[in-house]
């Protein structure tokens, strides 16, 4: 056995979810729940049923070892589980990094899979083995066991991580290639390796070869690969106090153009796109503009505004599906634009916030413009809400909302850190009023903003056949963050992808010690925001 990723290709059936006949649709029928958790004695049946679809032919895990693995090291054993079944799973151990030692020798740096040569306080984690369910292959899930090993590692203060990798697509060139010619094409990207490819871009180095590293592997010839991760948060001097001083979070905004599709399966191939780029930059959040889903009004025959909405609303279930799958399979926090959706026969313009592991919640728009209701019949919610998710808790403005400083002093007063905009607008005076609404509130409530916003035509389509949009990530204004307080600017009126890293850290300091603290100054002996939001009452 040894530290096996899995392959690219998504087979996994995605079941149908569509909700029953209800006025308000169960969100609960469309979550995956996905979750990373530690391995418990009672995940060996899941994951011998894994390891005999991945290796088959090769020994399987013993009661024995696993038990051991788990009595000397439960920090470094992990599986996924999807809506109650482990799918994947990763074991490791801890040893004290020395260059005479035989890393190429699995069974001697692995114990045979007992791990009792496990060294508490280690300064290097080794892989003993990563294994994904063939069936749900391409969803990234290694990445995410991946990450919950160098999270050990951040903790533990561990210096490295070391795995040998197979070279499973390797037996289709042997005839023509050695091994090293081999990784040397899929380290240039000529060749596509199911495992090393996927190492490589979860931040792992080549340090070697390995022959007769595991003679069964019929399809790696019996070699691997000699990989390397360096934790750069690692403290040579783990006695002094030490603190993480970054604390970095990924987003990214799709500038999208509208543009005519004959069905939905048209429209998902589009939207996948971005969420692929934002999966292969690993981004910690996506933001889609509102009402982007209004491009499948082109695919519908031609009707009244107000029927129009209502006919968009049928295809709820479908979007659902589509941006769950994609959130999980990309790992990638997806706020979905927005949408019309009918609830009781009354229409709302709602974002759903599609997190990574499978969880879905929503935020309906709170102020409707003038246009919005005369040409829709949109209502307004009641409620403003602050999600909570992976990298902290977040706001979602839908476009005007964001032009109520009322809406985002509720949101940072309960512990909002980041705020998406997504907006539609069809002119350079309607995109500004968003920009700069958008600008305001974050210098005055020390949070980034990100606004994402539609462009093209759509022809035909009333009330949307125009769009004038600039996406942008904005930070406090101060010396500390980026020039102009832009963090990343999209050409106008150009279809693309922003991508910007923020610090959490940095936005915590700047709260405390910024050369202005607006939130801490406001004058709350002269004015409060009183909010009355759904069941809830407080002032602010």
């Amino acid at each position: 056995m040894n530290d096996y990723a899995r392959g690219e290709n998504h087979s996994k059936s995605i079941p149908s979810r569509g909700a029953e006949e209800s006025d308000e649709l169960d969100l609960s029928k469309f979550e995956w729940n996905l979750a990373v958790r530690p391995t418990t004695i009672a995940d060996l049946d899941a994951l011998l049923a894994i390891q005999a679809k991945c290796f088959p032919g090769m020994p399987m895990w013993t009661l024995e070892q696993i038990e051991s693995q788990l009595e000397r090291f439960p920090e470094g054993q992990f599986v996924v589980e999807c809506d109650g079944k482990v799918i994947a799973s990763c074991s490791s151990l801890l040893v004290h990094y020395d260059d005479n030692l035989e890393w190429h020798n699995w069974q001697k740096v692995a114990d045979g899979g007992f791990i009792r040569n496990h060294v508490p306080g280690g300064d290097t984690m080794y892989g003993i083995e990563i294994m994904v369910d063939p069936d749900f292959r391409g969803m990234r899930l290694s990445r995410r066991l991946y990450q919950a090993r160098k999270d050990v590692c951040r903790r533990m203060n561990v210096a490295r991580m070391i795995i040998a990798g197979r070279i499973p697509g390797y037996h289709k060139h042997a005839d023509e290639l050695s091994a090293r010619e081999y990784i040397e094409r899929v380290v240039e990207k000529a060749i596509f390796d199911p495992v090393l490819t996927a190492q490589l871009a979860n931040g792992f180095a080549l340090q070697g070869l390995i022959p007769n590293y595991l003679p069964s592997d019929v399809e790696s010839a019996g070699y691997a690969t000699f990989l390397e991760w360096k934790n750069l948060d690692h403290n040579r001097t783990p006695t002094r106090r030490y603190r993480h001083s970054v604390e970095p979070v990924r987003i990214g905004a799709v500038q999208y153009q509208m543009r005519a599709v004959k069905d939905f399966e048209e429209f998902a191939h589009q939207a996948r796109y971005f969420v692929d780029v934002a999966g292969d930059y690993k981004c910690d959040f996506l933001l889609f503009p509102e009402l982007f889903t209004l491009q499948l009004l082109s695919c519908l025959p031609p009707q009244r505004p107000g029927s129009a909405a209502r006919a968009l609303s049928e295809f709820t279930p479908q979007y659902l599906e589509l941006f769950t799958e994609m959130a999980i399979s990309f790992n990638t926090n997806i706020i979905g634009g927005s949408h019309f959706v009918v609830e009781d026969d009354t229409l709302y313009n709602i974002s759903y916030l599609f997190r990574r592991d499978g969880s879905i919640e929503k935020q309906y728009k709170l102020h409707i413009t003038p246009s919005e209701r005369r040409w829709w019949g949109v209502t307004g919610g009641d409620k403003v809400e602050v999600f909570d998710t992976d990298c902290g808790p977040i706001s979602i403005q839908i476009c005007y909302d964001c032009e109520f400083p009322e809406v985002s002093r509720i949101a940072a007063e309960r512990g909002a850190n980041m705020m998406f905009v997504p907006f539609n607008t069809d002119t350079r005076l309607g995109y500004l009023r968003v920009r700069l609404c958008a600008q305001a509130r974050c210098i005055e409530n020390h949070f980034y903003v990100a606004i994402a916003g539609c462009t093209g035509n759509l022809p035909f389509v009333e009330n949307a056949d125009i769009h004038y949009a600039q996406s942008a990530i904005f930070t406090p204004a101060d010396v500390t963050f980026a020039r102009d307080a832009i963090g990343a600017e999209a050409n106008a009126n150009v279809e693309m992808v922003i991508i910007h890293d923020v610090d959490l850290e940095l936005l915590r300091r700047h709260r405390e010690q910024g050369n202005v603290t607006n939130w801490r100054d406001r004058r709350t002996d002269m004015y409060q925001v009183n909010y009355k939001g759904g069941n809830e009452v407080r002032n602010i």
